[in-house]
């Protein structure tokens, strides 16, 4: 039915005419139980919303360094703000990008004994002093993505043969959402590929808008497929959340990003998640047939899948931002070290 050597494209609007629906909840079943990545047209933004995006995510990065670092990620027990290249680890290796991590603009909660950690995601940003333009742009853009997420979340459970809103408590009020503008810097060396490495997603669906330069891939069948730029189209892909709720008849894809060689990358990802509150992600009541393809949850056993969602986004961020965890969490990055062998001990 479709190339799995070259992503297909779903067009939204096919969702929202309810005489053609039908045809996309079809196509959208066929696509995340067999490829799990895909090309999102239709969803509503005008290219002039796309370009405002764009034109602020290489007006940060051209920002002076000093100004970055001023709000550093490193400064954030959330793990809100900048992170210089190779500031951030995938498979033990560091990332050749550079980011800035940006969620919902909430108090934080003060870390208590009675409380579990991961109640830590929940903070205040970090902006950019004096540019409210810069602000403004991403606040929308996170509206606008929360938007479109949640619009495909119901397509997603309609599909599978589910009510629509049978994921609402988790995603309507307050949904755990991060949104990361992010820069690869053209790398000279090819000993230097790994922008970002062999990862899966750990929130329920990512939104992915790209330039034209190229080097996302997503693993299938053991082989690296390129996902090239798609004009105005969202790269969607399912995280490891939404495998939990199926019991794994939908299965969170491997993705990586090779550094680029002749010409800087930049890409705006949006991920979004249960609220941190709303306890453990029920398994969806699947249709007879469907339940019988559910084999259960894929796990790394060096990095398992836990049941709590917010655990599971916590332990990710604590993996990841090596700096953070040591300042912030530092038995916790005791105990990583013991785990890797004193791996990140020169940080």
């Amino acid at each position: 039915m479709y190339d799995k050597n070259k992503l297909p494209i779903l067009d939204m609007r096919k969702f929202y005419n309810i005489e053609e629906r039908h045809i996309f909840l079809k196509e959208l079943r066929y696509l995340a139980r067999h490829i799990g990545f895909f090309y999102l047209i239709g969803h509503g933004l005008d290219q002039k919303r796309i370009d405002e995006i764009k034109k602020y995510t290489h007006l940060f990065f051209a920002l002076e360094q000093k100004e970055k670092d001023a709000i550093s990620i490193e400064n954030s027990p959330h793990f809100r703000g900048y992170t210089q290249i190779n500031g951030e680890y995938t498979q033990n290796a560091p990332d050749a990008r550079e980011q800035i991590d940006i969620g919902a603009e909430l108090d934080s909660i003060p870390l208590t004994s009675d409380l579990p950690i991961w109640t830590r995601l929940q903070g205040p940003n970090q902006w950019p002093q004096g540019w409210p333009n810069f602000r403004n742009v991403v606040e929308n853009w996170l509206s606008d993505s929360r938007r479109i997420s949640i619009d495909l979340i119901h397509a997603f459970m309609l599909a599978l043969g589910v009510k629509e809103n049978v994921l609402d408590q988790f995603i309507l009020n307050q949904p755990n959402e991060s949104l990361k503008l992010i820069h690869y810097p053209k790398m000279a060396s090819d000993s230097q590929n790994q922008g970002v490495g062999a990862h899966k997603d750990t929130n329920i669906l990512t939104l992915l808008l790209q330039d034209e330069v190229g080097g996302l891939q997503v693993l299938s069948e053991n082989v690296w497929v390129d996902v090239p730029y798609v004009e105005n189209a969202f790269v969607i892909n399912i995280g490891e959340t939404l495998e939990l709720a199926t019991d794994g008849y939908l299965v969170a894809n491997t993705h990586r990003v090779i550094s680029p060689k002749n010409k800087d990358r930049y890409a705006i990802a949006y991920f979004i998640s249960p609220n941190i509150f709303s306890g453990d992600l029920p398994v969806l009541a699947l249709p007879p047939d469907l339940k019988l393809l559910a084999n259960g949850t894929t796990s790394d056993p060096n990095n398992p899948l836990l049941k709590n969602v917010a655990e599971n986004n916590m332990k990710s961020r604590l993996r990841s931002h090596v700096n953070v965890t040591k300042k912030f969490y530092p038995n916790i990055y005791k105990n990583l070290n013991k785990e890797r062998g004193d791996l990140y001990e020169k940080h």
